[in-house]
């Protein structure tokens, strides 16, 4: 299915297209259900002051994980795309449908909306750390995943956590579903 992933879309574009795809990884996953969009021009973004020890993934060839520690707590799993080096698009929910019992034991809990509703929690279910910084997404221990049909309604918002660029509506999500880290805001 990779192959029907292009990401050398730009990070807004290749964000939607994200949504209904499975990932997993080591068979572990589930259907992605919520993004954030990065650039290398956004003030938000690790790569907005250029390549550094932290984000060089980033400024290597799409299709790879950028994985990072956000506040030293929670791994946070970013898909690198692109035309122009610099962009990436975060993981931010799942609905899991793959390995519920391993990622129950990995995250302490069995409440399926709690699992991988939002970046961290969906790292630690899915064992994702820094040992997968720089893999190759579309390639074991990844896996990606065709939807069997294209999502219904997407919905679009700002995204979530920013001092910088919180004006940039590029968080996507998946109307209806229960596993998005936080509601987006209501339209009018």
């Amino acid at each position: 299915m990779a192959g029907d992933l292009d990401f050398t879309e730009p990070a807004e574009r290749f964000a939607v297209s994200l949504l209904g795809v499975t990932l997993r990884l080591n068979g572990v996953g589930g259907v992605i259900v919520e993004t954030e969009a990065y650039d290398a021009e956004d003030p938000a973004s690790h790569a907005f002051r250029g390549p550094t020890a932290r984000n060089a993934v980033m400024f290597g060839p799409p299709g790879r994980a950028y994985v990072y520690r956000s506040y030293g707590l929670h791994w946070c799993l970013n898909l690198v795309c692109g035309p122009q080096p610099g962009a990436a698009v975060l993981i931010r929910a799942l609905a899991p449908t793959d390995g519920l019992a391993v990622m129950a034991q990995r995250r302490g809990l069995s409440a399926a909306r709690l699992l991988c509703s939002g970046p961290g929690r969906l790292c630690q279910a899915l064992g994702i750390t820094v040992a997968q910084n720089g893999l190759c997404v579309t390639e074991p221990p990844f896996e990606l995943l065709a939807p069997a049909a294209p999502p219904a309604e997407i919905l679009v918002g700002p995204r979530i956590g920013l001092t910088k660029g919180v004006e940039t509506p590029w968080r996507f999500g998946l109307k209806g579903s229960p596993h998005v880290s936080k509601p987006f805001p209501r339209a009018g």
